[in-house]
């Protein structure tokens, strides 16, 4: 088992709770699919599950005890819970302790796109230098936030997590408890659009993460971003006086001087925060690249050294569903299969249709898209997706398979130019891609979560007699 992280008596006294026994946890668990020995399940209660259902298979899994607002009618009298009225205002309330009890130094990330490759990026650079918790996954949100401190294990130095919205108000609460040194936002593009007047009103939506920024703590912002300039002023407002913009611009304290970008690496000159740096990154992409720059300025605030914490920047991965490259072999030959299947913005998209852009076909490949209606994007649906066509010239695309309602507008957009295949839903998409994908092609999917293109991934990696990831250059 892991080391104590939470007793009995401190739980009751971060959650106004009553144990019913003694207990020490050595984790926080939400999911009884996912309880280890030793943690605590906190059955937390929602409008389609109540964790309380589930009490009894956490204990099974060998959970050390459970908070709870009711005591199920079959579970053991012998069960340690910690009963209090509200598991969510409890989680909330572990998450707030959970971070009064620390020394470390934190940074918060959040951003329309990149919040993921950025967070896990410093929490690699931050690792180097010391104990790091951070976010697991995406749980950026009312709950994965509190759920990720409170897994926090008491001798961390740094921290690093990732707060997400699609309304506003969302990260202001977020943000307040985690309560940051550097918070960083990546950029502000369309994305949930649907749920906002304007890419204003989602730059607002962004700034709420300076609401919780500790006295003499900074902001690094996207100064390449048009909104750059009333990110700061909301900074400002926030009382935050160091702000640092990241880009290519000149007045950037974050500035990238020169990058050589190839199909699967980048190598790249910076100066950051008057220090110059060269480093290489075994990960494709532009986007990669001004990320790596909010990155080392973060790192920088947090007191890392930046020659070591450049070094450290070659050993970030891709992660599965963002950006993941597999060489597939078949039969009758290889082709490349870039996994970008878990989520998709315009910028997004535009960033992963470049790198397909810079990846090199085999002999007689060919490069083809297959994409996913990008959701949430509102009345500009439509026009978003259909401007997409752009980026599928300059990127030579040869062939696009697409699917979705607003893929029809990119599909209508593109059909004089190349070839085209659209269907309704992804399933449908999936016996058309797998019988037009040949040896020598790079093949690109991406698409909205919710536009299922995973199933599209995993289809093409049947066809293996034996997958390997891409090597980087």
């Amino acid at each position: 088992m892991k080391g104590e992280l939470w007793t009995s008596a401190e739980a009751a006294r971060a959650t106004g709770g009553v144990n019913t026994r003694a207990w020490i946890a050595s984790g926080v668990s939400i999911d009884s699919r996912s309880v280890k020995p030793g943690d605590l399940f906190i059955a937390l209660a929602g409008p389609n599950f109540d964790g309380h259902e589930f009490i009894a298979a956490a204990f099974n899994a060998g959970a050390a005890a459970a908070v709870a607002s009711r005591r199920p009618a079959a579970l053991a009298a012998e069960a340690p819970l910690l009963m209090v009225p509200d598991t969510m205002a409890a989680l909330e309330a572990l998450g707030r302790a959970a971070r009064n009890r620390s020394n470390a130094r934190f940074a918060a990330i959040t951003g329309s796109v990149g919040k993921t490759g950025t967070k896990e990026a410093l929490r690699l650079v931050l690792s180097a230098a010391g104990p790091t918790a951070a976010s697991e996954g995406n749980l950026n949100n009312q709950w994965g936030a509190p759920l990720s401190l409170a897994r926090m294990p008491r001798d961390v130095r740094y921290g690093v997590f990732e707060l997400g919205m699609n309304h506003a108000g969302e990260i202001a609460p977020l943000t307040r408890l985690v309560r940051p040194h550097v918070a960083v936002i990546t950029t502000v593009e369309p994305a949930h659009l649907e749920f906002f007047p304007s890419l204003a009103a989602i730059a607002d939506a962004k700034a709420e993460i300076f609401l919780g920024v500790e006295p003499d703590g900074a902001a690094v912002l996207n100064r390449d971003n048009v909104h750059f300039e009333r990110l700061a002023q909301a900074a400002r407002a926030a009382g935050i006086n160091r702000i640092i913009g990241f880009g290519e611009n000149e007045a950037s304290e974050a500035r990238l001087l020169s990058c050589r970008l190839d199909a699967e690496a980048s190598q790249v000159e910076a100066e950051i925060l008057g220090t110059r740096v060269a480093y290489r990154l075994t990960v494709p992409g532009r986007h990669i690249v001004q990320n790596s720059l909010a990155v080392l300025g973060a790192a920088a605030l947090l007191g890392i050294d930046l020659h070591e914490a450049a070094a450290s920047l070659r050993q970030v991965a891709l992660l599965k569903g963002r950006g993941a490259r597999l060489v597939i072999d078949t039969p009758q030959g290889s082709f490349t299969l870039i996994d970008e299947s878990y989520n998709a913005s315009p910028a997004a998209m535009r960033a992963a249709v470049a790198v397909l852009g810079r990846s090199l076909p085999g002999k007689g490949g060919r490069r083809v898209a297959v994409l996913g209606d990008m959701r949430e994007l509102g009345v500009d649906a439509d026009r978003l997706h259909a401007e997409l066509a752009t980026a599928l010239a300059a990127a030579s695309v040869d062939l696009l398979f697409c699917c979705g309602p607003h893929m029809r507008a990119l599909a209508a957009a593109t059909q004089s130019n190349l070839a085209v295949e659209h269907a309704p839903e992804s399933n449908a998409l999936v016996p058309m891609v797998l019988h037009a994908v040949k040896p020598g092609d790079v093949v690109l999917v991406k698409g909205s979560l919710g536009s299922r293109m995973a199933p599209i991934v995993d289809a093409l990696k049947t066809l293996a007699r034996g997958s390997r990831a891409a090597s980087g250059s």
